[in-house]
């Protein structure tokens, strides 16, 4: 099995679209090869209302959102995970809606914490603290909804996906997405809890994801299952190929990504990395530490 990757969107920036009823999605301005189009807000109920991810911190998608809403109360601000193109736009949007924050919370660990941007450079994380702090299997609910947190930590150490109670609906934030594989960038992405997070997701029953990026996916465990297996070829890829002879980082992203363009290079090598990471932890691989592009990786 392959995944079977949509391009197909249909939406107008700042406007509100229907997906189902009781859900809106408004489109952030934000497009770039790692967002998309852009970043997907979501307005959840008909009556009391949740947002879902604020997307970056825009005058205009802010004033999208607060026209959608319409004067109806908002219950919650909801948050999928702290990359700054789903939360900058939270402390504007609290400030419109005078409404609590829902979300895991991040703190950045000592020393620092990076995360890749969409045009591949590493900043930092910023510090999230949320009025109400939700873990695994914790909800919200408002009239009509209810929202269950699932922990789904990989692309980011706070990622929550969220299950729309009682519709076979999941907003799956940047955990699974249908245009293109989520990345998993280290320090911030770790592999073998992303692999982790996304075998929770078999077998759920699931009958529509709503992503952080991208259009609806209509078949969500069939790409659940393209996902696990494309990150186990790769992985696959990357250990024959150190077996083959010792290599560094640069020279696989040079191997298996032959034709990737330069300002995405440092995106696919910290994804590199990540695999590497998971494969050392399984005794398969070995390394100098710390981990290092142009370094040579061993086989156990």
């Amino acid at each position: 099995m392959s995944i079977e990757l949509s391009q197909r969107m249909n939406f107008e920036y700042g406007v509100p679209r229907e997906l189902v009823p009781g859900v809106q999605r408004i489109v952030a301005k934000n497009p770039s090869p790692m967002t998309f189009k852009g970043t997907n807000t979501y307005i959840v109920g008909n009556g009391t209302l949740a947002v879902i991810d604020p997307g970056p911190d825009d005058e205009e998608q802010c004033a999208a959102i607060v026209k959608a809403v319409a004067g109806r109360p908002v219950s919650h601000i909801v948050l999928t995970h702290a990359h700054g193109d789903h939360s900058d736009g939270v402390p504007r949007l609290i400030d419109a809606l005078k409404a609590p924050l829902a979300a895991y919370g991040y703190e950045p660990r000592a020393g620092g914490a990076l995360k890749i941007t969409p045009d591949s450079r590493e900043v930092g994380v910023k510090t999230i603290r949320p009025d109400i702090m939700l873990r695994d299997r914790d909800a919200i609910q408002g009239d009509g909804w209810r929202l269950e947190a699932l922990f789904t930590p990989g692309h980011a150490p706070d990622h929550l996906c969220f299950e729309l109670s009682g519709t076979g609906i999941l907003f799956s934030g940047d955990h699974v997405m249908g245009w293109n594989t989520s990345v998993v960038a280290p320090p911030e992405g770790k592999m073998s809890d992303y692999l982790a997070s996304l075998d929770r997701l078999r077998g759920r029953g699931d009958k529509l994801f709503l992503p952080g990026h991208g259009g609806k996916l209509a078949e969500p465990e069939r790409m659940v299952r393209g996902y696990l297996i494309h990150r186990r070829m790769r992985e696959d890829a990357i250990l024959n190929a150190i077996r083959e002879r010792p290599k560094s980082i640069d020279e696989i992203v040079s191997l298996i990504y032959p034709t990737i363009e330069q300002k995405l290079v440092r995106a696919a090598s910290l994804s590199v990395q990540a695999h590497v990471e998971h494969l050392i932890e399984r005794h398969l691989v070995s390394a100098d530490d710390p981990i290092a592009f142009d370094r040579p990786l061993y086989p156990s």
